[in-house]
């Protein structure tokens, strides 16, 4: 969530933060908030000269997830996010291809492919809901059952 972006920027001070959006990428000052139209922060290892992390920055709250790009598209977070076995948090496979039903590329169709099978009943039928709201129309949704 937005607000947290502060406890991780905390964690991460050996690392550089940049604004990545509309294809340019630029290095967020130490002391900066990101802009609010912008919402993915890369963060770079100066040391190695690599890419380390993709942070998104999303709205909602700790109860509730928001879809950043519809916000009438809410789920309880506990529903839309799971954990690792090590306690990394991460966004379940449903609302991950909803973001990435927006350009359908290969690799998304391909992911789509690969994880629709691997989800419950019931989270294919909040993706075919959510897809049905957002994107009328989308060829994912006849695939969908």
């Amino acid at each position: 969530m937005r607000p947290q972006f502060g406890i991780f920027r905390a964690h991460l001070k050996e690392f550089r933060c940049c604004v990545a959006g509309s294809g340019e990428v630029d290095a967020l000052q130490p002391d900066a908030e990101p802009p609010p139209e912008k919402h993915q922060i890369w963060i770079l290892d100066d040391a190695a000269h690599v890419w380390r992390m993709d942070i998104f920055l999303e709205p909602g709250d700790q109860a509730t997830w928001v879809f950043r790009r519809d916000e009438a598209i809410r789920r309880p977070r506990s529903d839309m996010v799971a954990r690792t076995a090590d306690g990394i948090p991460y966004l379940r496979p449903e609302g991950v291809l909803l973001y990435k039903a927006k350009a359908t590329r290969p690799k998304d169709a391909g992911d789509f492919q690969a994880c629709v099978p691997l989800m419950d009943p019931a989270a294919r039928m909040w993706l075919k809901e959510a897809l049905a709201h957002a994107h009328p129309g989308h060829p994912w949704l006849g695939e969908l059952k």
